[in-house]
């Protein structure tokens, strides 16, 4: 089973970056430049969460890694804003709620893909 870290790693990174690039673009987001900036966040911010969860649910069961996951994930959520924040992405949206829906809605999906991928 931990074989299968680098691989998911990568697999939730490229994920990642796919859903909120595109759903980037759709909330206004334009210019290479936000978009690069886009992903680079999610390089960022991605790798470090993703195993973090895993290994803690590998070694300290379910319960624990849910804290670990909602806590990462509130805590990635401020830092893509305040990212968002020294780099604007958007002209119009405040940076917090630029990395609200982009976060909520890629969570969202991960979550969604896992339930049906079993």
């Amino acid at each position: 089973m931990l074989k299968s870290l680098p691989l998911m790693m990568a697999e939730c990174l490229i994920l990642t970056i796919l859903i909120e690039g595109a759903l980037a673009v759709i909330i206004g987001v334009r210019g290479r430049r936000n978009l690069v900036t886009v992903t680079l966040v999610n390089i960022i911010t991605n790798p470090v969460l993703v195993p973090l969860t895993f290994l803690v649910g590998y070694f300290y069961g379910l319960h624990t890694r849910m804290i670990v996951e909602i806590s990462g994930e509130i805590a990635v959520f401020i830092i893509e804003g305040l990212i968002y924040r020294k780099y604007p992405v958007h002209k119009k949206l405040n940076p917090f709620l630029v990395s609200l829906i982009l976060n909520g809605v890629s969570y969202a999906s991960g979550y969604i893909i896992n339930f049906f991928a079993g």
